[in-house]
């Protein structure tokens, strides 16, 4: 195939004395104004302009056109000509996301660890614009990821709350909840690391979801939410490091408790109603959490809750709503607490938060899943048909309106569903009453306690001196 001729503009920038720019096509990953190239102060070509046949070269690779890329090589040209901003033939298809080019251009002696003015490399271009398959090509030919996603250029633009990887020590670590985090020290004190999976690193919507958990966190000051001390963000594996709870998560405490009483429930209730209180009227922008459901609720060392795992939550700006971009995947059980509106894909807001919390409530008195007699793929169906998990523990159980306050929870219209503040209120009302309930229980006077004490060891010493008498 006969190769393309240069443009005009090529010509006359080949003609030059410096290398010259190409502009078409898609820009580097670390370039400051993406899409539109860098400064006209770009670094110098290693050498003078290789000419009108490996300036074209980079068109071609633009274009995907392995044949002309082919011609041009078997006549001389440099596989690795740079451009003004030293971009090369290998860096533009790998934006472009030509694999055979890509290919080609290795095999022929380019250089698969060559880094631009900006210090991106082919692989970070390709990673960035999600080619999966010049990922796999570049990482064959010793290609590594240098930097991580959310690398910056300038000290000044480091997070203040970037954690030195070296100062974290795994030495005694192990897994903890969902295997996603591990126990680590961290200048003295034990935390807990999450840490990102390596496919992250190719995935921008996952990408994009850690920042996003980042900007919630980084916001967050609760005593009922479990609280974010730092991040590693510019070196691979990116880490989050949260304190560390030490008894676990609730999932697993009623698991091991099975039904709770009510009062220590309701406790427990209000210890999340307080956290998701917070959440939702955070300001400028509510955060609804989305995931709310006992394994996302840790506890400290004195059994209180905390809610965690922000990364489905959103943010919510008053009085409005957001939608699921795509279909809702809730590993396990936690579906099981997912608001119906979400199930079947429509406008909501922090109310879905609301009837979760009311299902994890109901299922620390019942000792029971929501719907455990249903199977995974029968919970929207249930839902559909407004069909909500049976009271069967005693009524005495759900004494003071707590019950109707469930109920009302897990509404069929979000609307009519209570806020957390107005929850936290019925709760603590409903505590006192408990309370005092438990405190009038009949139970033996202390005098008739003491009298009985008084008879048991007239008993046992009478039995002593007999036992001594006959031995004699």
């Amino acid at each position: 195939m006969e190769p393309q001729p240069p443009t005009s503009t090529e010509e006359e920038a080949a003609a030059g004395s410096t290398t010259p720019r190409f502009r078409l096509g898609k820009q580097s990953s670390l370039a400051p104004n993406r899409g539109g190239g860098g400064g006209e102060n770009g670094a110098e070509a290693s050498g003078e302009a290789a000419g009108v046949a490996s300036f074209q070269m980079m068109y071609l690779a633009h274009e995907g056109n392995a044949e002309g890329i082919r011609e041009l090589l078997d006549a001389g040209a440099d596989p690795n000509f740079r451009d003004s901003d030293g971009r090369t033939a290998l860096h533009i298809s790998a934006c472009e996301g030509h694999a055979e080019v890509v290919e080609l251009l290795l095999d022929r002696g380019a250089e698969a660890v060559v880094e631009d003015q900006w210090g991106s490399t082919p692989l970070a271009d390709a990673m960035h614009y999600q080619n999966h398959d010049v990922i796999k090509i570049l990482e064959k030919h010793g290609s590594n990821h240098k930097v991580a996603p959310m690398h910056v250029n300038s000290d000044r633009d480091v997070p203040e709350y970037e954690i030195d990887p070296d100062e974290l020590d795994f030495t005694n670590g192990k897994d903890l909840a969902k295997g996603t985090f591990r126990k680590a020290t961290w200048r003295g004190i034990l935390v807990a690391v999450k840490k990102l999976d390596d496919d992250v690193l190719t995935d921008e919507n996952k990408v994009q979801a850690f920042r996003d958990e980042l900007d919630v966190l980084q916001l967050i000051r609760h005593p009922n939410v479990v609280q974010f001390l730092g991040a590693v963000t510019q070196t691979n594996p990116m880490m989050i490091v949260m304190e560390f709870m030490p008894k676990g998560d609730l999932r697993k405490h009623l698991n091991r408790k099975g039904a709770l009483e009510p009062l220590y429930a309701v406790k427990l209730a209000l210890d999340i109603a307080r956290g998701m209180s917070y959440l939702h009227e955070h300001k400028p922008q509510a955060i609804i959490h989305r995931d709310l459901e006992p394994s996302n609720i840790l506890r400290d060392d004195t059994g209180h809750l905390k809610v965690a795992d922000f990364d489905l939550c959103k943010m919510l700006k008053w009085r409005r709503k957001v939608r699921e971009d795509k279909p809702v995947t809730s590993p396990g059980n936690a579906c099981r607490y997912v608001a119906p509106e979400v199930l079947r894909k429509e406008e909501y807001d922090n109310k879905v938060d609301v009837f979760s919390f009311a299902l994890i409530l109901q299922e620390m008195i019942e000792g029971c899943l929501p719907f455990h007699d249903k199977k995974i793929d029968e919970i929207e169906k249930a839902h559909s048909s407004k069909e909500r998990p049976p009271f069967r523990a005693p009524a005495k159980h759900y004494a003071y309106g707590l019950r109707e306050l469930i109920e009302k929870c897990w509404s069929e219209n979000p609307a009519d569903r209570p806020n957390f503040r107005v929850v936290i209120d019925r709760l603590s009302a409903i505590q006192i009453e408990l309370a005092r309930r438990n405190r009038w229980k009949v139970r033996p006077l202390k005098c008739f306690l003491s009298f009985e004490g008084l008879r048991k060891k007239d008993r046992n010493e009478g039995s002593t001196n007999r036992s001594s008498r006959s031995s004699r």
